[in-house]
């Protein structure tokens, strides 16, 4: 069974490169993939004067790496292909993507090295098949579980996902939750692209809506919301992702656009502070790109959360980061949450019949409603319920750029 999954594809736009490359790094040899308006954005310059992601693995999840692109030559080590769709390198579906991704966590963090785990594929234009995700989600062989499990079993330091979408990856995996937390317990950040949909129905998005990933959404040049970034009250932070000089699977260069640069842009700067400050806990990371975010004005929103990115700023913080006080404590209340009634354990209740009779239909209905509203409520980033997935809405354009494409793009 061939599985079509989703992810945040970063697109290409009519821009030439000549006109993007408007910036370089302080060292040619910084970086091998050209670095763009996103540097200063950034503050690259000086945040690579204090780290440049000595030591560090950040686990690329996505869809294959080239190793052999001249960015990437010497740099990364290949995992297993979870997807197992038959596809090699060489192939146009393998590799396209994560290629893309690489170069640009590189871009920021060039001393670092890439784990490479395949967990989708760059299909481009047929609907992903959701059925066969789910399927492979019942049988606990979610390729995203078992990428994220395996890239904390083999060294990785940074987790980076730009994958997602509002659209179609709107599905609560309880196995990828897992995950997630078994990456966290280690001590391993988990970034993740919040998505492409370009509105504000505040809809739900995998894996960046999983409690305790980093939702990175995307900024234009002048620092504003990328149109095509998703609006949700789960972003943390934001990152350069319009016109992103990124490596091809061909072996060359294309600027791209989405969620998905922003997040590899982030998971760089991570890798920074990971360098700079090994002992880094997730929550410390989470915190101390927070607290030196570019707080836009009006404080903290749903459109870029605490704000973008400031690499010079977080790489500086992170040698002397916020106590974490994340760590399990003993419950300290009562002990039953009410007076034992002698009900044995193993069984329950007898039925109230009035509830299911007429005229108690309505108040069952209406107490069910109000259970519903309030798990809907706290679900948020933690583990309740996922809402109903809503139509694909029109891809919103911006000028000078093309959107991303499809309704799983970015």
């Amino acid at each position: 069974m061939k599985l079509r999954t989703i992810r945040i594809r970063a697109t290409g736009t009519a821009l030439a490169l000549t006109g993007l490359l408007c910036t370089l790094a302080t060292t040619p040899a910084l970086a091998a993939t050209p670095v763009g308006w996103e540097g200063q954005a950034l503050g690259l310059s000086a945040a690579q004067q204090q780290s440049q992601g000595e030591g560090v693995t950040v686990a690329v999840l996505d869809s294959g790496v080239m190793e052999n692109h001249p960015a990437l030559q010497g740099k990364v080590t290949t995992g297993p292909d979870f997807l197992k769709d038959g596809l090699e390198p060489g192939d146009p579906k393998w590799g396209q993507h994560g290629t893309a991704m690489a170069s640009d966590v590189l871009k920021v963090a060039p001393k670092a090295k890439i784990l490479s785990v395949r967990v989708i594929d760059d299909e481009k234009d047929d609907v992903p098949d959701v059925k066969d995700l789910e399927n492979l989600r019942n049988q606990g062989k979610s390729p995203i579980e078992e990428g994220i499990r395996y890239a904390v079993d083999h060294g990785a330091d940074v987790i980076s996902m730009s994958l997602g979408s509002s659209d179609w990856f709107n599905t609560y995996s309880a196995e990828e939750s897992s995950a997630v937390d078994y990456a966290l317990v280690a001590g391993v950040p988990v970034l993740a692209s919040a998505g492409n949909s370009g509105d504000g129905l505040n809809s739900v998005s995998y894996p960046a809506g999983y409690a305790g990933v980093i939702a990175v959404a995307a900024t234009q040049q002048n620092g504003t919301r990328a149109e095509f970034s998703t609006v949700h009250t789960y972003n943390d932070i934001a990152a350069p992702g319009v016109a992103i000089t990124s490596a091809t699977n061909t072996g060359g260069y294309k600027p791209v656009n989405g969620t998905s640069p922003a997040c590899a842009l982030a998971a760089g700067v991570v890798a920074l502070m990971k360098a700079k400050n090994p002992k880094l806990s997730p929550a410390q990371v989470n915190d101390v790109l927070i607290a030196t975010a570019q707080r836009p004005a009006g404080g903290g929103s749903a459109l870029l959360g605490y704000g973008p990115i400031n690499a010079n700023a977080a790489v500086r913080a992170s040698t002397s980061p916020p106590k974490d006080e994340t760590a399990p404590v003993a419950y300290e209340g009562k002990e039953h949450l009410a007076t034992p009634d002698g009900t044995p354990k193993s069984t329950h209740p007898a039925l109230e019949q009035e509830l299911v009779m007429p005229g108690g239909v309505a108040a069952g209905v209406g107490l069910v409603a109000v259970i519903g509203g309030v798990l809907l409520v706290r679900s948020g980033r933690g583990r309740g319920p996922v809402p109903t997935p809503r139509p694909a809405p029109t891809p919103v354009g911006q000028a000078g750029m093309a959107p991303p494409q499809g309704p799983y793009s970015g």
